[in-house]
């Protein structure tokens, strides 16, 4: 009792909060979202209008909606967890009924004059009710099979529903999320080595099944896998994303090429360089030096976001912190494999930095509860 007394007496008020805000991540994300809008600038051909101020008009709303979220008690978040998971659940149902189709893929759905990518928000609600499940849960069970099945379900909901849509990126990175939050909340080693190891068997029985007659995948899927391993196989076809982004990346050289003056963007060779595809736009114009302050900023934004969870003393927050600063992580790590040709193309963009709206909305949203738990946190 004494404990909580020493939360309640020491919580922040009015004006304070400003001052326990994590101003260091304020102003990196600041810094990530700058390099965005510069890059937005270059493939848009120096035209502001197409969609460097437009993500500026965004980023402008997001960071008023990161600040303000800081202001709201923790507990506030852990609260409305469950609510807020059921209502993605209900989102991405209704995205099957009543969802737009955009590239392939049903994915959107209109509420009002909002335009909504439920699978988005779904990767924090899933963060914040597993944080939840395992601030609720007594450290002892953490790794008892009966109390792994839970956490296994909530993740694995949304990511079959996801998968309907079909979207492989957004479920990847809903398995991986989960996957972090239960690592940190103590889950025991040996569950995530059965799940590499069954991965493993799934993956090998699938390249043997092929030309069997209990082949696993369609033959145009393994014609995906060929190109992956070697794009080279059909440079106009299934392989030209990545071949022309690899041409990108390797052109840049150390210093790059110049503000504005990257031939693969700037003849349209590239696909997708306002989203999937920007990381190659940066690494042709500015080489390698910029490619890697841009990893560096990244870094250090998941470096403030673990001191801050592990210098919490609040087990829902700190797993929250880590969930969000996670999940930033999956983010740009895929999308960076994915362009240089170290995983499948799967559609994910790279944060802060790539056009899009929900996406940057929804991640600074979810920054705004990282900054609630640092606010907030027992002094």
């Amino acid at each position: 009792m004494a404990y909580l007394d020493y939360k309640v007496t020491h919580t922040p008020t009015g004006l304070r909060k400003i001052l326990y805000l994590n101003w260091p991540l304020v102003f990196l994300l600041a810094a990530v979202a700058a390099v965005g809008f510069l890059m937005l600038y270059s493939v848009a051909g120096g035209n502001p209008d197409t969609w460097a101020r437009p993500q500026m008009e965004r980023f402008a709303i997001g960071m008023v909606a990161m600040i303000a979220l800081a202001f709201v008690p923790i507990w506030f978040w852990r609260g409305i967890s469950v609510f807020a998971y059921i209502a993605c659940l209900l989102l991405l149902v209704a995205v099957e009924f009543f969802g737009d189709v955009g590239m392939g893929a049903q994915r959107w759905i209109e509420i009002g004059p909002l335009r909504l990518q439920p699978s988005e928000m779904t990767k924090f609600a899933l963060v914040l009710i597993l944080a939840a499940y395992y601030d609720w849960l007594d450290i002892e069970k953490t790794s008892r099979i009966q109390w792994v099945i839970v956490p296994l379900a909530l993740i694995l909901l949304p990511t079959f529903l996801v998968l309907t849509q079909p979207d492989l990126g957004t479920a990847i990175l809903l398995v991986a999320g989960g996957g972090i939050v239960m690592f940190a909340a103590g889950v025991s080693l040996w569950y995530f080595a059965g799940v590499i190891a069954a991965v493993g068997g799934l993956v090998f029985a699938v390249l043997e099944s092929r030309g069997t007659d209990w082949q696993l995948l369609k033959d145009y899927q393994y014609r995906r896998i060929d190109t992956f391993l070697d794009p080279a196989s059909d440079p106009l076809g299934a392989g030209y994303n990545i071949t022309q982004a690899q041409i990108a990346l390797g052109s840049g050289g150390w210093s790059g090429r110049g503000f504005m003056q990257g031939t693969q963007s700037r003849l349209n060779f590239l696909p997708e360089k306002h989203t999937d595809f920007i990381f190659t736009v940066l690494a042709e114009e500015f080489g390698f030096v910029g490619a890697f302050s841009l990893l560096l900023l990244y870094a250090l934004i998941i470096g403030f976001c673990l001191y801050s969870a592990l210098t919490n003393r609040d087990r829902f927050a700190s797993l929250l912190t880590i969930g969000v600063a996670g999940a930033f992580f999956l983010y740009f790590a895929v999308n960076m494999a994915m362009v240089m040709g170290l995983m499948p193309v799967v559609g994910v963009p790279l944060p802060m930095v790539s056009y899009g709206g929900t996406a940057m909305m929804i991640l600074l949203m979810a920054f705004g509860m990282v900054q609630s738990a640092h606010v907030h946190r027992p002094r």
